[in-house]
């Protein structure tokens, strides 16, 4: 039996289908009606659906001629000049064929574009807009130059709300024939952030091991701690308890395989939306801050996190 990423299984083919994303969908339909699109940038975080939004578009406007008329690029592998002096280049200045209206480029983290390539894609965009259309997607709609900015249509991609996450699932773990309950579905969103392309690929792993999925599984597949860990770890922190902490994240990091960077957003979370005063968040997230740097410049992760939890408990201690 082939193997099948649901990402790609479920990928919606028309606008209509899209999971969330109303607003943008609205005014992308009305283009379509119309038979004809601008220069489209779409921003957001990942997995929002900005590039299922630029494969609906392909397949609506373009038909039976999609194959021959979308060229898909990932800006990140292929970032340089000579990319878009290149194959860019090619591919716009020639006609449509099989009757397509046009050729639509989608580039695919285009934020990644270097600042010479995005200066020459202005000129390709400006001589060939009688063939071709570019689709950009980005994370950071920052890394795009204005004059690139100025010529699209820009769309804002924000995360999936919670409601739409689990709805969306529990369709595909219908169609799947996979049981998989409320709290699983909330540890999913909890463990991908709202990213519906990483919700899909964990909940299809933990699949592949068990077709009841619970939150347990989630967790596990994922290599994420359960947020209430996270929490005692830091609270026998505060408490002066720093032999029973240090035990709690060597446990974390060594036994259940959670990432040093996974630790330091649980951690980051739970302070914020925790009762603390202000003052004391503030400190916390100072030197959650300065271990985060440290760790990321290539300093022991162990110990800047047992430094983390030393100054929690110097801390709680003139708390009393």
């Amino acid at each position: 039996m082939e193997f099948e990423l649901w990402v790609e299984k479920y990928r919606p083919r028309r606008l209509s289908e899209m999971c969330d994303q109303r607003e943008v969908v609205k005014y992308l339909e009305a283009f379509v009606r119309m038979g004809n699109i601008p220069h489209l940038l779409f921003a957001g975080p990942a997995g929002t659906g900005k590039t299922t939004a630029a494969i609906c578009i392909a397949y609506e406007l373009l038909g039976d001629s999609y194959g021959a008329n979308y060229l898909e690029l990932n800006a990140s592998d292929e970032r340089g000049i000579d990319v878009i002096r290149g194959k860019i280049k090619d591919f716009a200045r020639s006609k449509p064929i099989a009757g397509a209206p046009f050729k639509i480029i989608h580039l695919d983290e285009s934020d990644n574009l270097t600042s010479e390539a995005q200066h020459a894609l202005r000129r390709t965009m400006e001589l060939y807009s009688d063939n071709c259309r570019f689709i950009f997607a980005c994370n950071y709609i920052s890394k795009i130059i204005p004059p690139i900015q100025s010529r699209c249509a820009v769309f804002r991609f924000s995360p999936i709300p919670l409601d739409d996450f689990k709805i969306y699932l529990s369709y595909i773990a219908g169609s799947e024939g996979v049981s998989v309950n409320d709290e699983a579905l909330e540890a999913l969103y909890n463990v991908s952030k709202g990213d519906l392309r990483t919700g899909i690929n964990i909940l299809q792993a933990a699949a592949f091991l068990d077709k009841s999925v619970d939150s347990d599984a989630i967790y596990k597949v994922s290599g994420m701690a359960k947020p209430g860990e996270i929490g005692k770890m830091v609270k026998l922190a505060l408490d002066g308890k720093l032999t029973q902490a240090r035990e709690y994240l060597h446990r974390l990091l060594i036994v259940e395989g959670v990432s040093p960077s996974d630790i330091l957003y649980q951690v980051y979370s739970d302070i914020v939306s925790s009762a603390l005063d202000d003052m004391l968040k503030a400190r916390i997230l100072e030197i959650l801050g300065e271990v985060d740097f440290r760790i990321r410049e290539g300093a022991n992760s162990e110990i800047q996190l047992s430094y983390f939890l030393s100054q929690l408990a110097l801390i709680g201690g003139g708390m009393k």
